[in-house]
């Protein structure tokens, strides 16, 4: 079964080795994604959040690449990383 995905990703920290993405959020709408990466964002040590979406089957845990909907904070233009 294909699905979309809505996701912020929380917890976009700056380590020794760049920067480090912590456990994705699934969201039920893109709205309510934007306005947890937003709220993620604000947090004190967080240097910023990003809301995206993708398509995958869950259960065999292939996924298309993320297309980014919104980003707050520091957020690395290459995301590839995360």
């Amino acid at each position: 079964m294909v699905l979309l995905e809505l996701v912020a990703l929380d917890d976009v920290v700056f380590s020794d080795d760049g920067v480090a993405a912590g456990e994705p959020v699934e969201c039920l709408s893109a709205n309510a994604a934007v306005m947890r990466a937003e709220a993620l964002s604000r947090r004190p040590g967080q240097a910023g959040a990003i809301a995206f979406s993708r398509t995958g089957d869950p259960s065999s845990g292939d996924f298309s690449d993320a297309k980014l909907i919104r980003k707050f904070g520091e957020v690395p233009e290459d995301l590839s990383a995360l």
